[in-house]
Order: structure tokens, then C-alpha cells, then sequence
């Protein structure tokens, strides 16, 4: 019995034991954790100040020098970046091509510098020229730019320049002459036809001794305001959208082509080609008051029509819509490049001057020029405000905003295109059929091709 009741008092005692035990362990604060740390009486660490970027030579080649690009820029870039000093290889522009192509050859050209859209993407072709896609997705937002100009040297998904700036063509007129005619003034919403009709009214005989005295549209050789953009009125094209075979032999195409020609041998609304070139050419015809409208360039309106005509009265529009509905603005471009061989540290400098030179403020400048068309939408904006003639520089930028096109650039752009414009010549001059002429063209283009894609 005595047993038995101890043992109850035991358990007893147990019980309580661990009972009380229990309550002082909830009393009990809990330890301090990571999160709940007290720092009333802890200093805070001082923070460290980022160390500055080190110091590196950048090699910028400037083609052209400070006449093709402005000085200003330059000089903005050193002073918002000292850390890159800049080495500069300026050059007349003909210099400059002949001797980068030697320095690429030596593994020593510039970390950067800027030539035709059609070099450079040659330039990729061969691997001398950085694919810029990775740079592009991590610190750039395409939707503040005109995308179709800043890809303008993408191929195949590899982006190998971004622009120096463009240089599209659109509607100029004369506005004494068609108020001497009293033709309404071209509007955007002209067609080609609407063009060729009031050309048509604006060729005049204005003595009566049945020579022209002048023009109603004076029409351009070449292919930047000749033969291509006509091949695309039709809606055809020079080469395919793959730009490793020909395409000039499209029905599209040859009615564009004749429809050019026929300016000139049908329409009798253009003075040939020999008699524009005794004129000393289009824009000087045009300068002069003897021919109505004409494809202009952009850089043409302030280097030499408002420079040598200052008392002109002109304005622009753009391109007429095709004779398919569609309108097509080609784009002469000259493009940014990195070389593929300079060293990380240098890319990256290469890429922090292309990211300043495509910012607004920047940009801006290169429109104040009014040699070029940029690539930032607020700075095109911007160009709209600027106080040169022409006074319709929407007919640029929206223009090529709704219909831009390079020429059809490709790895060996100079080599096909060298081949075709003698021929071009011709059909132009009406010494050979224009569909004849296409036919020649097609082989002597798809020969090139072949050799480069082949």
C-alpha cells in the first residue's frame, strides 16, 4: 500500500514538474531571427560608391569626316563618357573604303565606323562586321524607333549595323509652275496616273516656237530615283524577298519599266537623258524652273537645292501610291558598324556610343543637319518643326514610316547592280526594248547572285 501510494505521489510530482516546465519554456522570448534583427544600436554600413568605369581607347573611323558627321556629336559623346577616349580615323569618304577594306584584311580596323547599308552587310557576310541582335534585345525599345530603317541591315535574324541615318526619296514640285499651268498641287493622295496626267498639262510650249520649254516631270536615271522605285510602282521587284535571285523579268516589273520609259519616248512629259545631262542634270533643271516635279532625295533639299536656289519655291509629297495600290519609298542608308575582331571591353564602348547616338537628343542633331532622315520617332517628330524648305517634311518621314525599302541591299549589292544599270542606260535611251532589256538584265543579275549565293 505505502508503495502504491508513493508511486502516486512520484507521478504526481513528475507531472507538475514538467507542467511548470512547460509554462517558463512559452515565457521564454524567442530568439532573434535573420528577419528580426534590432538595429537600434547597430551603425548602418557605409555604402560603397561604384567605382568608375575604367578608362579605354575607342577607335571611331568617320568617313567623310566632320562633313558627313556632326562635330557636335562627337564632342557631346566625350564629354558625357571621359573614360572613353576616342581615337578618330577621318578620311575623304573614297580613302576611307579603300583603306579599311586593307585594315580588315590586317585584323586592325576601327572598333567602329559607318559606310553604305549594302558594304556593311557585305561586311557580315564575310564576318567582319558584329551581329548587334544580342546588344539590341538587351538595351533597346524598338517601339521608339522606325523599326523597318533601324533593321535596315538585318539578315537572316543577324542585325550587323544600325543607322547613320537615311536618306529617302518623295514628290517634289515646283509650285510657279503649276500655278502658271493652274494644275492643282500633288497631294498624298496622288496615284502614278494622277502623276503621269498632270505632268502631261504641266509640258509646256511657252513661246510657241514649238520647242518645250519646260517640263512636267523630269525623270531619273539611276536607281535610287530612276529604275527602282518605277519597278515598284508596279508592284515588282528587282530581286526576290530572299535577295538571292532575280526578279526582273515579273510582268509587275516590266510594266513599271515601261511605263519609266515611257515618260520620256510616249508620254513626252521628260527631256531624255542626253538632254538632261547638256542641262547639266535633273536638279540643276529642276533649280532653274524648267522642269515641274521630280523624285528627290532628302539631303538634295538642303546641299543643293536651297543652298543654289535659295529663291525656289518647292514643296514636297510622297511617293505617289502604285499602279497597284501600294506605295513603296526606297531608303538610301548609310549604316553603324562594329568590327567583330576588336576586343570585349571595346564592343562594349562601340555599343555605349551607338546607344548615344540613337538617343533622341542626339538625334535631333542629325536632323538639324538636314542631310539625313533619323531613326528616333521623337526626333522625327522633330524634323517636321525644322525651318527649310521643303516645308512637307512629313512627305520623308511619314513617307518611309508607311513604305520604306532599301534596294534591295545584299552581300554583293554593288557587284548586281553594277551589272544591270548599262542596261538600264539603254532601255531608258529606247535602244532596246524594255522587255528585251529586262531579259538581259535578269541573266547578267542572276549570274552575279549565283557566284555570291552559290
Amino acid at each position: 500500500m505505502k508503495k502504491r501510494l508513493f508511486s502516486v505521489v512520484l507521478i504526481f510530482t513528475m507531472v507538475v514538474s514538467l507542467f511548470a516546465g512547460c509554462k517558463a519554456k512559452d515565457n521564454t522570448p524567442p530568439p532573434a531571427s535573420n528577419t528580426q534583427t534590432d538595429t537600434s544600436n547597430t551603425e548602418k554600413p557605409e555604402e560603397k560608391e561604384p567605382e568608375p568605369p575604367k578608362p579605354i581607347t575607342l577607335s571611331l573611323g568617320l568617313p567623310g569626316g566632320y562633313d558627313v558627321t556632326n562635330q557636335e556629336i562627337i564632342e557631346g559623346f566625350k564629354k558625357e563618357y571621359p573614360h572613353i577616349t576616342l581615337d578618330i580615323d577621318e578620311a575623304p569618304w573614297g580613302d576611307f573604303t579603300k583603306k579599311v577594306m586593307t585594315q580588315i584584311a590586317g585584323g586592325n580596323a576601327p572598333d567602329i565606323w559607318f559606310q553604305e547599308n549594302a558594304a556593311v552587310i557585305g561586311y557580315g557576310a564575310k564576318g567582319a562586321a558584329e551581329d548587334l541582335k544580342p546588344y539590341i534585345d538587351r538595351d533597346l525599345n524598338l517601339d521608339e524607333y522606325a523599326v523597318s530603317t533601324l533593321l535596315a541591315a538585318e539578315v537572316d535574324g543577324k542585325v550587323f549595323g544600325l543607322p547613320h541615318g537615311g536618306n529617302p526619296i518623295a514628290l517634289a514640285y515646283n509650285k510657279k509652275l503649276f500655278d502658271e499651268a493652274n494644275v492643282p498641287y500633288p497631294t498624298d493622295d496622288w496615284t502614278y496616273e494622277d502623276m503621269i496626267e498632270a505632268a502631261k498639262l504641266l509640258t509646256r510650249d511657252t513661246d510657241g516656237d514649238g520647242k518645250t520649254d519646260t517640263w512636267g516631270f523630269l525623270v531619273g536615271g539611276g536607281i535610287t530615283d530612276g529604275w527602282f522605285p518605277w519597278i515598284n510602282s508596279a508592284g515588282g521587284q528587282a530581286l526576290d524577298d530572299t535577295k538571292t535571285q532575280a526578279a526582273f523579268t515579273d510582268e509587275k516589273s516590266l510594266k513599271g519599266i515601261t511605263e519609266w520609259v515611257n515618260m520620256i519616248h510616249t508620254y513626252k512629259v521628260s527631256p531624255t537623258l542626253s538632254a538632261m545631262r547638256e542641262m547639266q542634270g535633273a536638279r540643276q533643271m529642276f533649280g532653274n524652273g524648267l522642269g515641274a516635279m521630280m523624285f528627290l532625295q532628302y539631303s538634295l533639299g538642303e546641299t543643293v537645292l536651297n543652298k543654289n536656289y535659295p529663291d525656289l519655291d518647292y514643296d514636297t509629297v510622297k511617293l505617289p501610291l502604285g499602279f497597284d495600290g501600294s506605295r513603296t519609298v526606297p531608303n538610301v542608308g548609310n549604316t553603324w558598324l562594329i568590327f567583330s575582331k576588336a576586343k570585349p571591353e571595346n564592343k562594349e564602348a562601340a555599343w555605349t556610343f551607338l546607344k548615344y547616338y540613337l538617343s533622341a537628343d542626339v538625334q535631333k542633331i542629325v536632323a538639324s543637319s538636314g542631310s539625313t532622315i533619323p531613326v528616333n520617332k521623337e526626333a522625327l517628330s522633330y524634323v517636321e518643326t525644322l525651318d527649310f524648305k521643303p516645308a512637307n517634311k512629313k512627305a520623308y518621314t511619314e513617307g518611309v514610316a508607311e513604305g520604306g525599302v532599301t534596294l534591295d541591299e545584299n552581300k554583293c549589292w554593288n557587284e548586281w547592280r553594277t551589272a544591270a544599270q548599262p542596261i538600264f542606260n539603254e532601255i531608258l535611251e529606247a535602244k532596246i526594248d524594255p522587255a528585251a532589256g529586262l531579259d538581259l538584265i535578269q541573266k547578267e543579275v542572276q549570274k552575279v547572285l549565283d557566284e555570291h549565293f552559290k
